[in-house]
């Protein structure tokens, strides 16, 4: 019997499960696909995200691995160009925007070497229950045979279409409609920093990546779906060229040596994230339109939450309760404002804000804080300080 069974070994389950063996539990990591295997991503670690992978000793194989630093951010809309960068986290300042089949392997390795027991190619089919309460996983091999394991915990690191999600009836608490869609590839010899554009109704973003690659993002409204995902190609060119000239012609110098990847599927939800013998950790507790790259930073800062308040009373039924009730909160009060953030910028209308920050040029604090909301390096409150109130009303 296992202490703990981690379903899903990316961004989510392979940090906890490692945080977890850490502790001295004995877990066991479950993961559908054979590394490494790409997977629809917006790549970036913000601040918070790079800060932990070098808290946890894997920064040095991600800097190793080849993906490019960042030291540069710049956001173009109607008539203003914002330049400068968020703030410092742990001593880090310089992020990265990996591939996920550089990523997510490294993050395996990190649980391997904490005595995580990591099995790929086996798929979970359904929970192991004992009353109301989940006791373990049923799964299926790489051969194909039926298994069972057994733990005190589980761990649904599974994604938005999460399996224990499902099988435990676990309700979105807080949902909102889909916003928009994306469509992305990687470029070659196109020049980058992490750039971001923005027009009424498009956004377009880009980051170096590994490989001398840079990933190039185009988002639309949703209500678009149907249309681009009939004409990809055309759309997401129309889309740099209208909003982002320069870059356009920076594209035209270089080559996509890529297909083109997508999705409609931009859910944002808060499912209900704990009961007896469970609980969900990354996109499978909490989704938003990856407009403004969070999915990997939050993950990390998820896993480090759950691991943390549990600590080492995984076997103590009320200290447990406690710790899952804990982590349910933190849920709400670390990323319910990244939350209504993206979602505000997933509206796709710049004009809402284009006063505001047009007021921050010549402002390189200010500018920089502002960057800072959405790394995670400066709280929203903090920003709406009597400095910036001041800047605003000399406009």
């Amino acid at each position: 019997m296992y202490d703990v069974i981690v379903i899903g070994a990316r961004c989510a389950g392979s940090p906890a499960a490692m945080l977890f063996a850490r502790q001295g539990y004995r877990v066991l990591l479950l993961e559908k696909a054979t590394f490494p295997q790409d997977t629809l991503s917006s790549h970036y670690i913000h601040q918070p995200g790079v800060a932990l992978l070098d808290r946890w000793g894997l920064l040095g194989e991600l800097r190793s691995a080849g993906c490019r630093p960042i030291d540069r951010q710049s956001y173009e809309a109607l008539g203003v160009r914002l330049e400068g960068f968020s703030l410092p986290v742990g001593g880090h300042r310089t992020t990265y925007a990996p591939r996920r089949f550089v990523l997510d392997p490294i993050l395996a390795r990190g649980a391997v070497a904490a005595g995580v027991d990591f099995r790929q190619s086996c798929t979970v089919t359904d929970l192991l229950h004992t009353g109301d309460r989940v006791t373990g996983v049923r799964y299926t091999t790489p051969g194909g045979t039926p298994a069972t394991e057994h733990a005190r915990l589980v761990v649904g690191a599974d994604g938005m279409r999460s399996l224990v999600a499902r099988r435990t009836g676990a309700p979105k608490v807080v949902e909102r409609p889909r916003m928009t869609c994306t469509y992305y590839s990687y470029w070659e010899q196109v020049p980058a920093h992490f750039e971001l554009y923005e027009r009424p109704g498009r956004w377009i973003a880009l980051a170096p990546t590994n490989d001398g690659l840079t990933l190039i993002m185009t988002y639309f409204p949703q209500s678009e779906f149907a249309d681009v995902r009939t004409h990809v190609e055309d759309s997401y060119l129309e889309a740099v060229r209208t909003t982002a000239p320069e870059l356009y012609e920076r594209m035209s110098a270089g080559k996509r040596v890529e297909q083109m990847y997508g999705t409609g599927a931009q859910e944002n939800y808060f499912r209900k994230a704990h009961g007896p013998g469970w609980v969900l950790l990354g996109d499978a507790v909490h989704h938003k339109d990856s407009i403004t790259a969070r999915g990997i930073t939050d993950a990390f800062l998820q896993a480090q939450a759950l691991t943390g308040h549990i600590g080492q009373d995984l076997h103590d039924d009320t200290a447990l309760a406690t710790a899952l009730r804990r982590y349910e909160k933190d849920l709400d009060s670390t990323f319910y404002s990244f939350y209504q953030g993206a979602l505000n910028v997933a509206e796709l209308k710049p004009e809402r804000h284009t006063e505001m920050v047009q007021k921050l040029v010549g402002h390189q604090d200010l500018i920089d804080r502002y960057f800072s909301t959405v790394s995670g390096a400066y709280s929203f409150d903090d920003f709406y300080n009597n400095e910036l109130l001041t800047v605003l009303d000399q406009g």
